[in-house]
C-alpha cells in the first residue's frame, strides 16, 4: 500500500480512537450546559473552546464522531449487503427480473442523490436510523449496477458451468461460488462511499433531519453555530475540519483500494 493510503488509515484510526474513547480524553460531558463559560475562545482548559452555552467543543466534536461516522459506516454496510444481493440475483437469473431490477436502478441513480435522501428523510420522522435508512436508500443502486455486472462476466465461466454439470443448485452456485467473487469488489465499493456518506449525513444533520438536540453530530453543530461565524468561529471551524479530514481520509483510502484492487470500478 502507498504511503498516503497509510497515513490514511493511521488518520481514520486516530480519529475512531478519539471517538470511542472520548470519555476518557475530555473531562467533560458533551450535552453540559455551563452557563459560566459561554463561547470561550480556546484555550487550555478547553482546547477548542466552548459554544453558545457554555459546552465543551472537543467533548462533543469527539462524541459527535460516534453519530457522524457510525451513521456512514451502518449505512455503507446495510447500502452493500442490499446491492450485493440485488446485484447478484439480478446478474445471475438474468431475464425480466434483470430488466425490472435495472429500470428501479436506473430511476433511482438519476435523481441527485442528497435531493433523494432529503426527500426520503423528510416523509421519516428526523433521528440517526431516518438518516442512516435515507442514505442506504439512495446508496444501494450503485452497489447493484456494479455486482450485476460482475456477475454477467462471471456467470459464463467454466467454474459455473462445471458446478452446474456436477448437479449444484441455484443458491450454491450463486451463494457459494459466485458472493465469494463479488465480495471484494463490493468492499472497494465501499471504501469509495464512506467519505461521501460522511458528508451526507452532515449535510442531512445540518438541515435538521439527523441527530437530534442536544444529541451532538458535526453537522448539527454546525448548523446551531452557523449564525456565530463571525463572533465565535471556533464553533463552526473545529466540526468543519473534522468532516472534511475524515472525509478526505476515507476518499484518500478509496482511491487507493480502487487503484490496487478495483480496476472494474472505472467502468461503473
Amino acid at each position: 500500500m502507498t504511503a498516503r493510503g497509510k497515513i490514511a488509515i493511521l488518520v481514520i484510526v486516530v480519529i475512531f480512537g478519539l471517538s470511542v474513547f472520548s470519555s476518557y480524553i475530555t473531562p467533560y460531558e458533551p450535552d453540559a450546559i455551563n452557563l459560566d463559560s459561554l463561547k470561550e475562545p480556546p484555550s487550555l482548559s478547553h482546547p477548542f473552546g466552548t459554544d453558545q452555552k457554555g459546552r465543551d467543543i472537543l467533548a462533543r466534536v469527539l462524541y459527535g464522531g460516534r453519530i457522524s461516522i457510525g451513521v456512514a459506516l451502518l449505512a455503507a454496510v446495510l447500502s452493500m449487503s442490499v446491492g450485493l444481493i440485488i446485484g447478484l440475483l439480478s446478474g445471475y437469473y438474468g431475464g425480466k427480473f434483470d430488466t425490472a431490477v435495472m429500470a428501479l436502478v436506473d430511476l433511482v441513480l438519476s435523481f441527485p442523490s442528497l435531493l433523494l435522501a432529503i426527500g426520503i428523510s423528510i416523509i421519516l420522522p428526523p433521528g440517526i436510523y431516518t438518516v442512516m435508512i435515507a442514505i442506504a436508500a439512495v446508496g444501494w443502486a450503485s452497489f447493484a449496477r456494479l455486482i450485476r455486472g460482475h456477475v454477467l462476466s462471471l456467470r459464463e465461466s467454466p467454474f459455473i458451468d462445471a458446478a452446474k454439470a456436477i448437479g449444484c443448485s441455484h443458491g450454491r452456485i450463486l451463494f457459494v461460488h459466485l458472493l465469494p467473487q463479488c465480495i471484494p469488489l463490493a468492499l472497494v465499493m465501499t471504501g469509495l462511499k464512506i467519505g461521501g456518506y460522511i458528508l451526507t449525513e452532515a449535510s442531512l444533520s445540518f438541515l435538521g433531519l439527523g441527530a437530534q438536540p442536544p444529541t451532538a453530530s458535526w453537522g448539527s453543530m454546525i448548523s446551531a453555530s452557523r449564525s456565530y461565524l463571525v463572533s465565535a468561529p471556533w464553533m463552526v471551524l473545529f466540526p468543519g475540519l473534522a468532516i472534511a479530514i475524515t472525509a478526505l481520509s476515507f476518499n484518500i483510502l478509496g482511491d487507493v483500494l480502487s487503484e490496487r484492487y478495483g480496476s472494474r470500478l472505472q467502468t461503473h
